[in-house]
């Protein structure tokens, strides 16, 4: 018997809360992560150099664990890890509103860093179980415009309460506990199959050697390592750079994370439409060519207007990237392993390291021009590891 239409089109048990609480998550980062690169240059003197390498060492690590993480959860279960994820980042946003040395400080950034690396991978492959593969792409895009709406307030909130101020890492601490909390309560996702043995099930160490047998999954992995290189962490680098080289460029910088988040929420429709009709490669030569040009224009821009209107090519840019690559890793995984492919993939947030370290040695050595240079090359080297990987598929 044909399944009813109704059936069809309803929202698979589970996805609504991913949205959602994806959408949370991302505002209480916003509001508070988002500006520790201020934190660290005003309350703690450091140089850029100094802070992209603290801020990327987290991407580093959260990168090392990411395979980790992906494969054990293709054998405990999606929404155990999700939660003790969202449990660690809850207790070191409280340490990093507490805490008044930079030693402490730097640790708990890197926990909290490490923690979210996860969070990303891990919620893309729970939400990919749920959802038929026709529709996955339609429910990837809401994930992704949820997050951004989160840019869209966080940052505002973030300035009316006083910059990375302690109430804000408090509340922020008190909403990740609340999300790991209803998720761990919530639905019982099928992540792991209960008729096949646990013995039987590939062990993790395995489970990573098979991921980086695939060709195709690796080439992805690089390529994104240099686009998350740019857009990551592009907080890191640009903030800086914005305070160092612009009367009130903490301020301008704030209304660059709005903007961004702002973009998304109105383009994020058309670009999936778009992504649909010439597919995810197209998309991602056109969103490459945008971040390109935005760099460039970062580099010439010196007022707000120019860094606004550079602002909405990079994020136009990065919204057609970002579901591409998704899709393109979501085309080479099959339920029983696309935790792995997704942690796989994770490492791909090394470049949340490469971007803020290296971003911020050609800010402090050769200049904002230098620097955005690098950032245009990048994306282009990335494109051509992209292009190899959908070799490797056919």
């Amino acid at each position: 018997m044909a399944e009813p239409e109704a059936s069809k089109d309803r929202i698979p048990p589970g996805v609504l809360l991913l949205t959602v609480g994806t959408g949370f998550v991302t505002l209480t980062r916003a509001m508070t992560l988002s500006f520790l690169a201020l934190k660290l240059q005003q309350a703690f003197g450091l140089t850029p150099m100094m802070i992209g390498f603290l801020l990327g060492f987290g991407s580093l690590t959260g990168a090392i664990a990411g395979p980790f993480a992906g494969a054990l959860s293709d054998r405990t279960g999606r929404k155990v890890m999700l939660s003790l994820v969202l449990g660690t980042l809850s207790i070191s946003t409280l340490v990093l509103g507490l805490a008044e040395s930079v030693l402490l400080f730097s640790v708990a950034q890197c926990v909290a860093a490490t923690a979210m690396s996860l969070y990303g991978p891990l919620s893309r492959a729970l939400m990919s179980d749920l959802c038929p593969e026709r529709t996955r792409l339609k429910y990837f895009s809401w994930r992704y415009t949820a997050s951004n709406a989160g840019w869209v307030v966080g940052p505002l909130i973030g300035i009316g309460a006083g910059l990375a101020s302690t109430p804000l890492f408090i509340v922020g601490a008190c909403v990740y506990g609340a999300m790991a909390l209803l998720l761990y309560r919530s639905y019982r996702p099928a992540t792991v199959d209960p008729d096949e043995p646990k013995a039987l099930r590939p062990s993790v160490i395995a489970s990573i050697r098979e991921a980086f047998g695939n060709s195709a999954l690796v080439y992805f992995t690089l390529g994104s390592t240099l686009f998350v290189a740019v857009y990551g962490q592009w907080s890191a680098t640009l903030a800086p750079y914005l305070v160092e080289n612009m009367k009130d460029g903490a301020t301008i910088y704030a209304y660059l994370l709005s903007i961004n988040g702002l973009v998304v929420l109105t383009a994020s429709a058309f670009t999936r439409h778009m992504i649909e009709r010439v597919g995810p490669l197209r998309a991602l030569v056109l969103g490459s060519g945008l971040l390109v040009v935005s760099q460039l224009c970062f580099s010439v821009s010196d007022g707000l207007a120019g860094f606004a209107a550079s602002m909405v090519v990079f994020t136009l840019g990065e919204i057609l990237v970002v579901p591409a690559e998704y899709m393109l890793v979501d085309s080479i995984s099959c339920a029983k392993n696309r935790g792995r492919s997704f942690g796989t993939h994770s490492l791909s947030a090394v470049g949340g390291f490469i971007g803020p370290t290296f971003g911020g040695a050609a800010l402090e050595l050769l200049g904002g021009s230098a620097m955005f240079l690098l950032f245009a090359a990048f994306i282009i080297l990335g494109t051509f590891f992209l292009f190899a990987g959908v070799g490797k598929q056919r």
